[in-house]
């Protein structure tokens, strides 16, 4: 096998096709928000809705919320242009039936997060706020002995 063969039958074009089109979905998505002036703060997410539990027609409360439109109505249901999506959770808040609608998204950290309920979302929210709270007492009182110190106590 000649050194051109093998280059050819390493060369995946399935894969090529592949990793242009998502450089181009991404080009995309980034010119679609830009004049909204949105920051995007997760790096891959989806965002589905299950259509059999869905009350569209008698809420509409998910399209109202959306800060971008990614979610429209459209015959007879409710439609999504993901590119628009950025993955916040307003429209699984405001949702009237659960696991209707499902975001699930990763942070720039790697850090996977999925969603279906308010209640979902809420516990998401604490356990973010927790980490940072913890992140600000690290960084006034980095060790046990600088708070002792500071509010002169005793050990």
């Amino acid at each position: 096998m000649s050194e051109k063969d093998e280059k050819s039958s390493s060369l995946d074009i399935f894969q090529l096709l592949e990793e242009t089109t998502e450089k181009e979905k991404k080009k995309q998505r980034e010119e679609l928000l830009a004049p909204l002036g949105i920051e995007q703060f997760f790096a891959e997410g989806s965002i589905t809705i299950n259509k059999r539990t869905c009350q569209g027609v008698e809420c509409k409360l998910c399209i109202d919320v959306c800060p971008t439109n990614a979610l429209f109505w459209r015959a007879g249901e409710v439609g999504i242009t993901p590119e628009l999506c950025i993955y916040c959770w307003a429209c699984v808040l405001s949702c009237i039936v659960d696991d209707c609608m499902k975001i699930v998204r990763e942070r720039s950290t790697g850090e996977a997060e999925s969603f279906s309920n308010p209640r979902d979302v809420v516990i998401l929210q604490r356990r973010i706020n927790a980490r940072k709270r913890v992140e600000r007492v690290r960084d006034i009182f980095p060790k046990p002995e600088s708070y002792l110190e500071r509010y002169k106590l005793e050990t």
